[in-house]
Parts: structure tokens; sequence; C-alpha cells
């Protein structure tokens, strides 16, 4: 039988191929897949359940916002309060319940208020997405610090007793040999986003197991938010392979598997399997990979990200948004962006996402200087890995393999008098850097001394201080400490939010949020909407120069670099264009529902962004209409 399952793979599953994976043992009931049509349009919904079954199902529930004609029509007159409200009126009144957990802080609410949002938020997220998304959306400055980070990190190391209903898929070191039939249990036949963990890094926190799953919910509450991806298409996934977390493993309570992570060939062979598994089922299907381990982040992306619909936002995704921000200090230096190549740049943390950065940021040099070996050879030169053992050298016994070519070679340390190992702060006073980039996840890294390093060496007018990590307690230095102690000319960006600092004399030093909201959720639309059969690393290039663009040149010189979450729909909207356009240029666009590859290739830029836009969900009540089964 396991022979068949992995058969499957190598076509598309035919109507007939899962009639037959659905087919019931005898004396089982048989099996039913949820049918629905779409929300983008004003069509009807078709749905198979009336009464109470409807009350309590979120993806149909509309509460008190069903008409009289619906109460009549699905056998819910009675069921509800006799007023009819609009959803609007539903809005108003949710909002006057969670604004009771207002309070007053300088640097954001206290974890306590932040944890109680997200229970409540949660709660009506059980039940009625429509209002759940509504509310998202139009408050997403607001609640995307509590959805996702830093709140999430919060979410996630308590989630074992937090858990109160399912939500998503959990495949496990216990399922190996059955998940290409335990894929078939999600009710539906369309999903489009899977964003899916093992737990192993959930944002610098550590490995949290089966806990991780709140990433994965909280990802694809961005991905409906940002991005308009119908929320009855999408999928949080947690892989179990175990935890090397001791208290957890001593925890009665823990929902994951009490057992220590699987290595080598085991956890390799349980990662194909859930792929092969999901592929099979919904060829078309995105993958996103997120807070996997550093030493499995690199190795499974180059594994699967020729063969699959795939990405990992914490290598790439944070690579996107460092290069925009890097882009956005050059502007704001009042320099060409030609002369990008020329940034000298520290950079603080050698892990996935360390090396996924300077990686990615050598590549965009690399093309400027024209892409030749010596182009990519002059770009190379111009970052200075630290880690937790110092400057990275070549002289380092067993240097991770995708480090290697950024360390740094002993003849050229000569006149810097610097050698392996050396401290960030030594670093920084020898490099003079025009950046400093911190992707460590050690809270308070960038420290006084190192920051006044910055200020006493760098020669650069505006130098970069960008402390990515999350979330909030890792990052490398607040705002507050780069602006008093660098000067008031830096720039500042940090991974998770934090208050613009006042300067006096009516100055403000702007906190640029560089997250990777800003990117993900565009590289995943565009990938779906052009139908690529890969995401390439011309597709992401494109979504990072096209974040780097979208601010104003007013804006960059004031020291702004990134937009506002506010604007996040719209900023979604002109990456994903990108990506197409980029997949369609790269003759990788296959096309998607009605748009074949042709019709794309014959959209401008404009026509590009109206497709988009027409293909971004919308959280409007259906109409729903009973069909009997």
């Amino acid at each position: 039988m396991a022979m068949f399952f992995r058969s499957l793979r190598r076509s598309s599953p035919s109507a007939a191929v899962r009639r037959l994976l659905l087919r019931p043992y005898p004396g089982e009931e048989v099996y039913q897949v949820r049918e629905y049509t779409t929300c983008e349009g004003s069509r009807p919904s078709l749905i198979h359940k009336r009464s109470l079954d409807i009350l309590h199902d979120p993806w149909f529930n509309k509460g008190t916002a069903f008409s009289m004609t619906e109460r009549d029509r699905l056998d819910l007159r009675g069921l509800l309060p006799p007023n009819v409200v609009s959803s609007q009126q539903q809005i108003d009144r949710f909002m006057v319940d969670l604004r009771r957990f207002e309070v007053n802080a300088r640097d954001g609410m206290s974890d306590t208020t932040a944890l109680a949002k997200w229970r409540v938020l949660n709660r009506l997220h059980d039940r009625n997405e429509v209002m759940y998304y509504k509310i998202l959306i139009d408050n997403i400055e607001e609640y995307a610090p509590i959805v996702y980070t830093p709140t999430v990190g919060l979410v996630c190391q308590k989630y074992s007793g937090l858990y109160r209903r399912p939500r998503g898929m959990y495949f496990s070191a216990a399922d190996r040999g059955e998940m290409m039939s335990m894929v078939y249990n999600w009710p539906s036949d369309q999903v489009d986003m899977i964003v899916v963990t093992d737990g192993g890094r959930i944002l610098g926190l550590g490995d949290l197991g089966v806990q991780g799953m709140g990433i994965a919910v909280g990802k694809l509450d961005l991905y409906v938010s940002a991005a308009g991806i119908n929320p009855q298409r999408v999928l949080p996934v947690m892989i179990d392979v175990g935890t090397n977390n001791e208290k957890l493993l001593k925890d009665p309570l823990y929902l994951g598997l009490q057992q220590h992570r699987l290595e080598g060939e085991e956890y390799l062979s349980v990662i194909d399997e859930f792929m092969e598994a999901v592929f099979t089922r919904w060829p078309n299907v995105i993958v996103q990979f997120e807070d996997f381990q550093s030493k499995w982040a690199l190795p499974l992306l180059q594994r699967y990200r020729n063969t699959y619909r795939m990405f990992n936002d914490d290598v790439q995704g944070t690579a996107g948004v460092a290069i925009a921000g890097l882009l956005g200090a050059v502007r704001a230096q009042g320099q060409p962006m030609l002369d990008f190549p020329k940034q000298k740049i520290v950079v603080a943390g050698a892990g996935s996402a360390g090396i996924g950065v300077v990686d990615a940021v050598s590549k965009t040099m690399a093309r400027m200087l024209g892409n030749t070996e010596s182009a990519f050879q002059s770009a190379r030169s111009q970052f200075w890995l630290v880690d937790a053992s110092g400057l990275i050298t070549e002289s380092r016994a067993n240097i991770d393999a995708p480090a290697l070519p950024f360390a740094r070679k002993q003849k050229d340390l000569g006149h810097l008098s610097l050698s392996e190992g050396a401290s960030l702060v030594e670093v920084v006073k020898k490099v003079k850097p025009d950046a400093l980039l911190g992707l460590s996840a050690v809270g308070g890294l960038f420290s006084k001394e190192v920051l006044e390093a910055l200020r006493d060496s760098t020669t650069c007018s505006r130098p970069a201080v960008f402390a990515m990590s999350n979330p909030t307690k890792n990052a490398e230095c607040t705002p507050k400490d780069a602006f008093s102690i660098v000067g008031d000319n830096i720039i500042y960006a940090s991974g998770s939010p934090f208050h613009d600092v006042n300067l006096g004399d009516g100055k403000i030093g702007h906190s640029n949020q560089g997250n990777n909201m800003y990117l993900f959720p565009g590289i995943g639309l565009g990938t779906l909407l052009s139908g690529a059969s890969v995401v390439s690393d011309g597709m992401l290039q494109a979504a990072a120069e096209c974040l780097a663009a979208y601010m104003k040149d007013d804006e960059v010189h004031e020291g702004v670099i990134y937009p506002p979450i506010s604007r996040i729909r719209d900023i979604t909207k002109e990456v994903a264009a990108a990506v197409v356009r980029e997949a369609v240029k790269e003759d990788l666009a296959e096309g998607y529902r009605g748009m074949d590859p042709r019709e794309l290739q014959k959209l401008d830029e404009e026509g590009t962004k109206e497709y988009v836009q027409n293909n971004m969900w919308n959280p409007v009540y259906p109409t729903l209409v009973y069909k009997q089964d």
C-alpha cells in the first residue's frame, strides 16, 4: 500500500484516484470532502449544512448578521436574537470588548495585556472568520503585533496551555508511512498556501516543539489580511519530530511527542514524506518553511526549491527585507543606488538568517557590478561576519559551508590588525562600517561599547543600525540606545516594532520595522497568481527591489526606509505584481485559473497590478445557499 501511495506523486491525482483514496473500509461511513465556492466575488456559497451546524462553523457563521431570508432558508430562525445587525455593528460591539485591554505604556503593552488581546481575537477567529479578518485588515497596524511578532512568541511559549480547539494539521515522527493518507483528512480540496514549521527555532526563543504551531497560524493570518489569500485555502502545519527542550519533555501538559528530536536521515525522511504527501494532493500549493533550526534551514531549502513551489522566509524573506532596508539607507545617505556595492557591512550572526541575508545582499551587489566572477569576489569582500566565537576567518576550523565564501582571508587582515575570533567591538572599530546588521537573536548585543565604536569610527554620513532579531527582547539594541549613543543622523531598523524616539527640538528618530511581513505575503501571492513552477532568486530580488523603491525620496531623506504597516495591502499588491512580472520574464509562469501564460505576458505594469488586486480576497459575508448532499 505504501508503494502505491508513493507512485501517486508522479502525476497530479485525478478525481478517480481521490475517490479510491477516500473509499471506506467495510462498515465505515463514507468521508465527505467539504465543498464551497470562494468569496472573491459576489457568488453565493453552497453549503451542505443547516441550523446549529452553520453557527458552529467559523468559515460560514455570520452570527447576528444573518438576514431573515437566510435564517428561514437555513433553519436558523429562533436560534439567534431577533434583531438583524450589520457587519459593522458586529465589529463595533466586538471592539468595545477588545478596547478594555488598552493600556498606556511608553514602549508597548505588557505581556499580560497582549496575551489577553490575543485570546479575545482567537475566540473570534474560532467562531467567525470573516469578521475576524475584517477587524484585522482594518486595524492591521494595531493588531499585527498581537497575531504576529512579538506576541506570537509568547503564545508559542504557552501554546499547550492556550490550546482549545484544533487549527491546521499535525504530522509527526509517529506518522511515518501514513502521511499520504493523512493529508486527505483535511476537508478542503483547494489549498493555496501552507506554512510549515518543526518548532525547532521559534523567533529566536529556541526549541518549542509542537508549540511552534502558533507561528504557522500567525503567518497565515498575515497571508489572509495582507495578501488576500482566501482563508478557506490556507493550512498551518506542524511537523513534530520531537523536542530537545528538557522543560517540555518533563511537562505532563505538553501536547507534542515527548521524545528527543530526530536527526540525520531519520529527520529528512519525515520531511520528505510530508512534502510528497501535500504536493500529491495539492500539486499547485505553495509551502513556506518557517523557523526551522539553522542547521536544517538552508539544506532543506536547497533540497526542495528546484522541485517544489516553496521558499524559506527566515532565509529568503529576511534577506529581501534587509536588501530593501540597506538600499533605502543608501538613498537616505544621498548616494546613487549604484554606490550600494561600496557599502561596508558588519554582520552579527552567522546562522541561517545571517548567512541568507549576506548571500542575497552580495548577489545584489554583484548584479550591480556586472555578475562576473570578479564582481562576486568584490561583493563578498564588503562583509565581515561575526558570530558567538568572533570574526569568522578562513583559519577557523570546521566553518559551516554556507559561511565559507564570506570568511575573511588572513592576508587581508594584517593592515587592520584583526585576526580570527576578533570581538564585535574590535571589528567595528577597525572596519569602520557603513552598516551594522544584527541577526544574532541575542538581545542587547549592540552594547554601549559597540555603538560607541560605530560612532567614533564610521566615516559614513548616515550609518545604518539594523537590530533585526525577533521578538522584541532579542533585538540587538533599542532605537533609544542607538540614537542617543551613535547620533541623531543614523538610520535605524528593527525586526519587531518600537516607538519612534523624540530627539528634541521637534526632531524625530524614526524606528523602522524591517519586518518580513512586507515581503512574504507578496512573494506568496505573486507566485500563486503567476503559477510559477518554482520561487526563483529573480522573483525574490524583484520583491526586494519593489519594496526598496516603494518609499518616496522625501520620506527616505527623513530616515523612513520602510512604509507603515497600515499600507500593507497596497505594499503586498505592488510586491506581488513585481513577482508576477519577473516570473513571466523568466518564463516560469504557468498561469492561474482562467489566466494563461500568454495573457499574463500581455499585461503591462498597471494591468498586472489590477490583476493582482482583483484576485485578493476581501472579508465580506457571502450569501449562503443550502445544497443537499
